[in-house]
């Protein structure tokens, strides 16, 4: 059995051979979901496209990998979604796609709208 690591509230756990070996994560949390509904994160610094981020959301935490550049305070699609789909953030429509968001790609006024009557 290899090493598998796992992460959770910002520790990784390192499994290897029935022992558990707990460290803390280098650097510190990326990317935040403020709300369990929520299908974007929001980064915390700037973040280069290619690289992997860990969230926690829908009761797990995800690995995604980033398809585009991620500027500090931007969001970032959690799961793809597609055209005229709701943007979700702290747990309310914030917009609709106007074009299919890839997971881990950047999500801002390139590819979303206001929701209508919200001007």
């Amino acid at each position: 059995m290899g090493v598998q690591p796992s992460f959770s509230e910002g520790i990784a756990s390192v499994h290897e051979k029935g022992r558990v070996k707990t460290a803390h994560m280098a650097g510190r949390t990326k990317a935040i979901v403020l709300n369990e509904k929520d299908n974007v994160a929001t980064a915390l610094e700037p973040l280069k496209a290619g690289s992997v981020v860990f969230v926690a959301f829908h009761g797990h935490t995800a690995r995604i990998k980033l398809a585009s550049n991620i500027p500090l305070g931007h969001k970032f699609a959690l799961e793809e979604l597609k055209r005229g789909a709701a943007v979700v953030k702290y747990g309310e429509p914030i917009g609709i796609t106007i074009s299919a968001v890839g997971k881990g790609e950047h999500v801002h006024i390139h590819n979303i709208v206001s929701p209508p009557g919200e001007a």
